[in-house]
């Protein structure tokens, strides 16, 4: 049995989701020689900067994906939220694990939910998806750019600079700050918030019959349809786009979510259909929120990023 190499980055989160799938492949053979290789990526490096000014073209995976491509490791790990729409020539996903939690939560000083925080409360966040949601519910809170890990974030919390911070549930779940959850909030997540996602080089026939083993149909397709609906926007950091999927039996129902930067315009629709025909679920949906007006917003908000550039 070769040696495998799994590519990942450093943060505590993505060490645990490594570890996951490092689990997960010694369930399928525990003979499996497995070393993890942790890599720096361009996000980990500006972490006083907000994601939608540094750019949003695989912050988190370029790196990673350089080494897989050079065969310095044989697959990586990733959050399936920081994957780009198009997959890097040379390289495919190996599977989609069965996905947690997707929705967002609120984490507050006081245990407060969303509706009782005080009127010009401090919201730490870095997501300007969650930015445009938490405004278009309370216009009246002060949203503060929140980047770092998750134990960063939640000290900044704790040490009185701030009165909130809105964060993936996965993450909560998966570190074990679960008592911290104020709410779950009805927000629309990222695309793929919630799933990790094994990327392989697609001339590796051995390590794609390993992993697809790991691969879970109904995550695969609800995530599918998403991408499909970011990609017709050509959504990403510098966009409020969110989306979700799930599939039941045959059915996949999609909820996609598009609005401005202040949350005063938000258009959102929900469309269901075959679960084998995600892509076209996707784009179809993205089609209806631009023909009710998100293209004209999409439009202003891609301007407004290049005269700040």
């Amino acid at each position: 049995m070769r040696k495998i190499r799994i590519g990942t980055r450093g943060s505590k989160l993505a060490l645990w989701q490594t570890d996951y799938v490092v689990d997960k492949l010694l369930e399928l053979d525990e003979r499996l020689d497995i070393e993890k290789v942790t890599i720096k990526t361009t996000g980990d490096k500006f972490l006083d900067m907000a994601l939608s000014r540094i750019g949003d073209k695989g912050l988190f995976t370029k790196e990673i994906e350089k080494e897989l491509l050079k065969g310095t490791i044989d697959l990586a790990v990733h959050s399936m939220k920081d994957m780009p729409t198009r997959i890097t020539e040379g390289l495919a996903i190996g599977a989609v694990l069965p996905r947690e939690n997707p929705k967002d939560v609120l984490l507050s000083r006081e245990g407060q939910k969303l509706a009782a925080l005080p009127v010009g409360a401090a919201v730490g966040t870095s997501s300007l998806r969650r930015r445009a949601q938490l405004l278009a519910t309370r216009p009246d809170l002060n949203i503060v750019d929140l980047r770092g890990n998750i134990d960063t974030r939640i000290r900044r919390l704790q040490n009185g600079e701030l009165d909130a911070i809105v964060v993936a549930a996965a993450g909560v779940i998966r570190l074990g700050y679960e008592r911290m959850v104020a709410e779950e909030l009805e927000f629309l997540p990222a695309v793929g918030q919630g799933a990790i996602v094994v990327e392989i080089r697609d001339d590796d026939p051995d390590i794609r019959e390993l992993v697809e083993k790991l691969d879970d149909r109904s995550t695969r397709l609800a995530i599918t349809a998403e991408r499909a609906f970011l990609a017709v926007l050509e959504g990403g950091c510098q966009i409020p786009v969110g989306c979700l999927g799930s599939v039941k039996d045959d059915l996949l129902t999609l909820e996609g979510l598009v609005s401005d930067l202040e949350g005063k315009r938000v258009f959102r629709s929900r469309l269901s259909g075959p679960a084998d025909e995600p892509e076209e679920l996707g784009r179809k949906l993205a089609r209806e929120l631009m023909s009710q007006g998100a293209g004209a917003v999409l439009k202003q908000i891609r301007s407004q990023v290049r005269d700040n550039e």
